[in-house]
């Protein structure tokens, strides 16, 4: 039983030698991108492919920095949240 928890948290999920999210929110951001111009501009795929594939190099190189950069984009997006103060006072206050 150790093991699996073990292996899940020092090799995190991975699409293609990248982390899990930067990977999916590349590919799905530069698809629809690609395929609307395909087909509104009548532009060649080969030039978003590369951008695609340049993109990714850029990813994996990220992750391999940091593997578990897919967690804290995760824990980023919970904490980033701001508070409101009851009393008006400098800063963040989470209690009054």
């Amino acid at each position: 039983m150790r093991e699996v928890i073990l292996k899940a948290v020092a090799a995190p999920p991975k699409i293609l030698w990248g982390p899990f999210l930067p990977v999916l929110l590349n590919l799905g951001v530069q698809f629809p991108f690609m395929f609307m111009a395909i087909g509104v501009l009548d532009i060649n795929p080969l030039i978003f492919i590369i951008s695609i594939c340049l993109v990714h190099t850029f990813i994996v190189g990220a992750g391999v920095k940091d593997p578990h950069i897919s967690s804290m984009l995760q824990a980023y997006g919970q904490a980033n949240k701001s508070s409101t103060n009851l009393y008006k006072q400098k800063g963040n206050k989470f209690a009054p």
